[in-house]
């Protein structure tokens, strides 16, 4: 990867009309950090800003800023030239501010219409919730943005692409001037995808401001009409996005040059290490059957709902099976949880790495070595200095960018949270490791760390089973690719023989494709 650093570009942008937002020269800090540095920013109604920046940068610190959690040290925030300040998330909503998160914060025990009106659910004449006319509104905020799940479901019973969707519904329930997309589409099907700019459309049309937030380059083109980039706390350039070419933008986000180019394989495949025959769940998927190499990297592919990561959760011991066999160095393995699995030497890296891959309040360096303590600990006491040591090695390698090894989890972007999860697994020296979406929601250098590191656990002989809705991923890091739909395998197609073409045909049913 070429380190030549490079000047930012002009600034290109010239207003057409007064903003609705704008922040002038907001600083944050935090200790032993700078999270941003006089950062500038303006939004305008009826337009899409994409906020663009490698993890790190400070995208999530300013919307912190911008929807009340944080408050700046320094510079003004105003809405149509009024100066005004947000000591609480209240604040913010009050004055129009809005936002659809990334990591979507919700409630399972309440039901989907609960969720959507929480804080502001509508009363009748008595003070109390009127129950009709709630579930009313969420049934046209459910349409609006493709929801097809009912106001009464109860939030527990939806799958992670429909808990996104309620997400977003909750943030239209309120009438907002600005509105802050953090990574819409990351758990969205295409379909739901091309919702969803449709939506963003109309909101353009009401008059909205949005800032929009992402990693993935065609959306960014797709839907906005400015753009600025954030670099190290610091705003290094904005302007009208047909004005700025994709490699233009990567400099401007990196600081040099990134290779597009996934890292290529120089290892051998080693002998069998894992045998999956006839595995089958009574409603998820049925009949999976592959086998697994040491030193290769098998992909998953296939759209929302196709049964991968269920698949995954079977062979990690989180559900049970009604059919089918694992093998691990050709002895039989039943994981009947987590535990049994790890014993063997599989591990498992989540999609929802929020809830499920790391527990945010912990340090980095407890999250990394909690399922080591065998190794760091001694007579029931841990070592810290073991710990420190075990974490140091596995985050350094990953290229993790924190603070200090003791920051808590929950203060890292989402690109450095995912980096830790991983840390966590490889710490316990597996002979295979699940990375399920591994590089979901992270910026363009974050994932080129993350795929050079993949290669080089397969080089050292390490298995991997990578499951993946990116296509160039999915092709450029895979050795062999199995296609799933609607919960059975579809295709199974050598790295050499694949094209976009034939995965997407195979994940939507167009043509049915034999095992290559």
């Amino acid at each position: 990867m070429d380190q030549t650093e490079y000047a930012p570009l002009p600034t290109r942008a010239v207003p057409s009309a007064s903003p609705v937002l704008s922040l002038k020269g907001v600083t944050k800090n935090f200790p032993g950090v700078r999270a941003l540095s006089s950062v500038s920013l303006d939004l305008y109604a009826g337009e899409v800003t994409a906020l663009v920046g490698e993890n790190g940068a400070g995208k999530s610190t300013l919307v912190k800023v911008l929807t009340g959690i944080y408050q700046p040290d320094e510079g003004l925030i105003t809405i149509d030239a009024d100066t005004r300040q947000f000591t609480t998330p209240k604040d913010a909503t009050d004055a129009g501010i809005t936002a659809i998160h990334q990591e979507t914060v919700l409630f399972d025990e309440l039901s989907v219409a609960e969720n959507i009106f929480i804080g502001h659910a509508p009363l009748n004449r008595y003070g109390l919730v009127d129950w009709k006319k709630m579930n009313n509104d969420a049934a046209r905020l459910l349409d609006r943005v493709g929801a097809s799940v009912k106001p009464t479901a109860l939030l527990a019973d939806l799958g992670i692409a429909n808990k996104h969707l309620v997400a977003i519904a909750r943030a239209l329930s309120v009438d907002a001037r600005v509105v802050i997309m953090d990574e819409p589409t990351a758990a969205l099907s295409h379909k739901e995808i091309e919702e969803l700019y449709l939506l963003v459309e109309q909101l353009k049309a009401d008059g909205k401001a949005i800032l929009f937030i992402s990693h993935k380059f065609d959306e960014i083109f797709h839907v906005a009409d400015r753009y600025t980039v954030f670099r190290d706390g610091e705003q290094v350039g904005n302007g009208f996005i047909h004005d700025m070419a994709s490699d233009e933008l990567v400099r401007l986000m990196v600081g040099r040059t990134v290779e597009s180019v996934f890292p290529p394989r120089t290892n051998e495949l080693g002998a069998p290490v894992m045998q999956v025959s006839h595995y089958s769940h009574p409603t998820e998927f049925d009949d999976i059957n592959f086998a697994l190499n040491r030193g290769e990297i098998l992909g998953f592919y296939g759209l929302v709902g196709a049964g991968r990561s269920e698949c995954m959760h079977a062979l990690f011991g989180i559900t049970p099976i009604s059919a089918g066999s694992l093998e691990i160095d050709g002895q039989p393995v039943s994981p009947k949880s987590p535990a049994d699995a790890i014993a063997h030497g599989l591990v498992y890296v989540p999609e929802d790495r929020g809830r499920q891959g790391a527990i945010t309040a912990l340090s980095i360096a407890d999250n990394v070595a909690l399922p080591s303590l065998k190794i760091t600990s001694h007579k029931g006491f841990v070592r810290m200095a073991r710990e420190f040591a075990l974490a140091r090695q596995y985050t350094e390698r990953l290229e993790l960018k924190a603070a200090a090894l003791d920051q808590p989890v929950g203060e890292l972007s989402g690109g450095n949270q995912q980096k830790v999860v991983i840390a966590k697994w490889l710490a316990t020296q597996p002979k295979v490791i699940i990375l399920d979406e591994p590089t979901k929601g992270i910026d363009i250098g974050s994932k080129a760390a993350v795929h050079a590191f993949m290669r080089e656990l397969a080089s050292q002989g390490l298995a991997v089973i990578m499951v993946s809705s990116e296509i160039p991923e999915i092709m450029g890091m895979s050795d062999r690719i199995i296609v799933m739909r609607e919960g059975r395998q579809v295709a199974e197609v050598a790295r050499d023989d694949v094209t976009p073409e034939i995965l997407v045909r195979a994940a939507a049913g167009i043509v049915e494709t034999s095992a290559a």
